[in-house]
């Protein structure tokens, strides 16, 4: 065999190993070897290492690669063993990221080196090929997250804030890591006081044997290689300030049609939409998906076509000073780096809403979560929850947390939820018998202290002025959001009372003599699609569908640019099976950049 699986895989995994791990023939190595150069590894050679940038796609002809997984306390596992035919590389390598695994010449190696760019290129350039070889790179990174045997260690009480706030941060974003409970295991109890943590502390142990205690996010990212700290000095054709569903769409769209594409967001892929435990009445899957693994999807696409992805990184102002046409947009990061571009799309979405409730912010991570993940679920298991929210994103909640809680009080401000949410969700929550829907009540008074968390919950019925506790230690709000546009002050983007972006023939600029396309802001070259657009359908679908629009927007926008420099030419349609189709095929599509920008025999 050319790999030789070395860890246990869970069931549904390991029945797919075939695809995991496929055997590449000498006709299938010889167009691989268009793309790459051979290279030769004396044996204990290490080719690449956890924590470290990876080099690409090692094609293995002769000897032996030995890939093992390691963590921040020095466990090594071993994974696979590449022989010839086999290739190593995950998913992380179509964007050139940090390594999740080592891998170390067994025997003397000549393999063929795939760098990223190339890499890309030989997924678009050879379809069928490339739809075998993308598929094994996200299995891989299934197989390592399902493994918790890579990538960070976090040492921390179940229990902990801190603990579920971070594996929150690792999951959204498809990330490896296994959390070590200190009372279960003495060595990482010694580890932990020797950082002097306190009860609920966390300790972040990183591949490369550095330690964070109670890291942010960013910190977090800094520590595993994932914060983008290139300066980025490119003009880019397309910068996307967001990468929930309109945001990805609109990436995967331009740059598989040959734009030079950014993507930032300040947390993680997928929005508001990748919290979501489970969307089922999304075109083309008729027994649903969850959020995660749709953006999860349409992530890799976009890395797929060439976007450049950044995440986490913040907008924090948008200078439009320069313009128009023959001009360009300077997006300023929180970390005072710029971006400049042609056309801006504004896709951020909108920040959760937090109800009038006295001690909110001193619950929030303690009790009180703006999401339900299967994180959320373990923690509610055999107990009662409390779920504020009468919208399709509550009622996928609540039928979800339906599964592990004992009881699920759904806590409604006016009489019914037929109002706001599809009749789909509506029926299931009635076939629920352990969702007990309040109508007329708002969440009153929550209980408890910063130690232990929360600990009991009051509603009152706003129709009969009765007011009950419950000793309920988890709830859950989905009520609404405010749009993210707060980093547009200054720039003269146009909204409306609400805050959100006005787009064609709403804007106040048409007195101005500016008329902007359909997507299009105040702001010549600033378009806005998603949930922060005014007047959007807030609805998965409907961001899809505004940022596969907007491209073709943006390319007449282009068009119009003395400077324009648009591919020419098309690109077959490719067999992907990813929610957010291709549509190469289409009149007046553009070509990928990867088949002319890149010499696939260099």
């Amino acid at each position: 065999m050319a790999s030789n699986t070395l860890i246990d895989l869970p069931p549904e995994i390991a029945s797919r190993r075939h695809q995991m791990f496929p055997v590449l023939t000498e006709p299938e190595i010889a167009r691989i070897s268009r793309f790459g150069t051979v290279q030769h590894y004396p044996r204990g050679t290490r080719l690449f290492a956890a924590g470290e940038p990876g080099p690409g796609m090692f094609v293995v002809l002769k000897g032996a690669i030995a890939v093992s997984q390691r963590d921040g306390l020095g466990h090594v596992v071993p994974v696979v063993r590449h022989e010839p035919g086999g290739f190593s590389a995950e998913v992380g390598q179509l964007s050139g990221g940090y390594s999740l695994v080592d891998g170390h010449a067994e025997e003397d190696v000549d393999a063929l080196l795939v760098p990223p760019a190339q890499l890309r290129a030989l997924i678009i350039a050879e379809a069928d090929l490339g739809e075998r070889i993308v598929r094994a790179l996200i299995l891989r990174r299934v197989g390592l997250i399902a493994s918790g045997a890579s990538g960070p260690v976090l040492i921390g009480r179940p229990e902990s804030p801190q603990l579920l706030r971070l594996q929150n941060f690792l999951s959204r974003n498809g990330r490896p890591h296994q959390a070590i409970d200190p009372v279960q295991d003495s060595a990482a109890a010694a580890l932990l006081e020797q950082y002097g943590a306190a009860t609920g502390d966390v300790l972040a142990v990183c591949p490369d044997g550095s330690a964070v205690l109670n890291p942010s996010e960013n910190a977090l990212a800094r520590c595993l290689g994932m914060l983008d700290s290139a300066e980025h000095n490119e003009l880019f054709d397309v910068a996307v300030v967001g990468a929930g569903p309109a945001g990805l769409a609109t990436a995967v769209y331009a740059a598989s049609e040959g734009l030079h594409v950014v993507v930032l967001d300040c947390r993680s892929y997928g929005g508001q939409a990748g919290a979501s435990a489970r969307i089922e009445n999304y075109l083309g899957f008729p027994t649903g998906i969850s959020g995660q693994a749709l953006a999860g999807r349409a992530f890799v696409q976009a890395q797929k076509f060439g976007a450049e992805i950044m995440i986490p990184a913040q907008a924090a102002a948008l200078d439009c000073s320069k313009a128009g046409p023959s001009g360009e947009l300077s997006l300023k990061l929180t970390d005072e780096r710029r971006l400049r571009s042609k056309t801006v799309v504004i896709a951020s979405g909108a920040r959760y809403r937090r109800p009038a409730v006295e001690r909110l912010s001193e619950f929030e991570g303690r009790g009180v979560s703006y999401w339900a993940s299967a994180f959320e679920a373990k923690t509610c298991a055999d107990a009662e929850v409390a779920l504020v929210g009468g919208g399709n994103s509550a009622g996928q909640a609540a039928v979800f947390m339906a599964q592990y809680a004992i009881k699920v009080f759904m806590l409604i401000r006016g009489p019914s939820l037929a109002a706001s949410m599809s009749r789909y969700l509506i029926d299931r929550i009635n076939a629920t018998p352990n969702i007990e829907l309040r109508p007329y009540t708002e969440l009153k008074e929550l209980h408890g202290n910063r130690e232990e968390g929360l600990s009991a919950v009051s509603w009152r019925n706003t129709r009969t002025g009765v007011e009950e506790k419950r000793p309920i230690r988890h709830v859950f709000l989905f009520v609404g959001a405010d749009p993210e546009t707060r980093w547009l002050e200054g720039c003269g983007v146009a909204l409306d009372s609400h805050g959100f972006v006005l787009t064609g023939q709403a804007t106040a600029s048409l007195a101005a003599g500016h008329v902007p396309a359909p997507l299009e802001s105040s702001v010549p070259g600033v378009f806005a699609v998603g949930d922060v657009r005014s007047g959007s359908v807030k609805r998965v679908g409907g961001a899809i569908g505004e940022g596969a629009a907007a491209v073709a927007l943006i390319h007449q926008y282009l068009a119009a640019a003395p400077q324009s420099r648009q591919a020419a030419g098309t690109t077959p349609g490719l067999p992907d099976p990813s929610p957010l189709p291709d549509e190469h095929d289409r009149p007046g599509a553009k070509s990928h950049p990867s088949a002319q920008r890149l010499n696939p025999s260099s």
